[in-house]
């Protein structure tokens, strides 16, 4: 299992976009792929679950996989975050 912390840079948040793309790019994963946020984990393969999440901008997440390609998913999730979804 492969754990990592990211913050929520994009001012809008996680909304409809950055879900679909959150979701679209997890499903290329064998892994099974999480976030938590506080005390909710949610399957990050979810777009239904991502968007109940509620996160904002500033909110901290944690991402969790677990399976062959657990590193590969967490860090490419990472990166999606660091690059505020292409939104800016």
């Amino acid at each position: 299992m492969v754990e990592k912390f990211v913050t929520v840079l994009n001012r809008a948040g996680i909304h409809a976009r950055p879900s679909a793309l959150l979701v679209q790019t997890t499903k290329n994963f064998k892994s099974n792929v999480y976030i938590e946020k506080g005390s909710d984990r949610i399957n990050a393969k979810s777009i239904m679950g991502i968007i109940t999440l509620g996160a904002a901008y500033g909110a901290e997440l944690k991402i969790i996989a677990e399976g062959e390609d657990e590193t590969y998913a967490v860090n490419t999730l990472v990166r999606l975050f660091e690059s505020k979804f292409e939104e800016e």
